[in-house]
């Protein structure tokens, strides 16, 4: 999967998920804010990417993943080959 597919499939996947419009998330934005992420939902974020791209996102690397790009980039380089 290319990071482009990522991309696209992360931010439609949170979009529908989170109820925000996808042109809200942009690499730069900080995932929590645009979001609105408490820690319940960021919880349930956590689970849902672990379920579609089949990794794990331990509690203590949340803290590394502060941007969209952040996020895309662990995506990038956790999934199974």
């Amino acid at each position: 999967m290319t990071r482009n597919e990522i991309i696209e499939q992360v931010n439609e996947l949170l979009a529908n998920e989170f109820e925000v419009e996808v042109t809200d998330i942009t690499p730069e934005a900080n995932v929590k804010e645009t979001l609105m992420l408490d820690s319940l939902s960021l919880v349930d974020m956590v689970a849902l990417l672990q379920a579609n791209y089949k990794i794990t996102i331990p509690v203590n690397e949340l803290h590394q993943i502060q941007s969209f790009n952040d996020l895309y980039d662990y995506i990038e380089q956790h999934m199974p080959a």
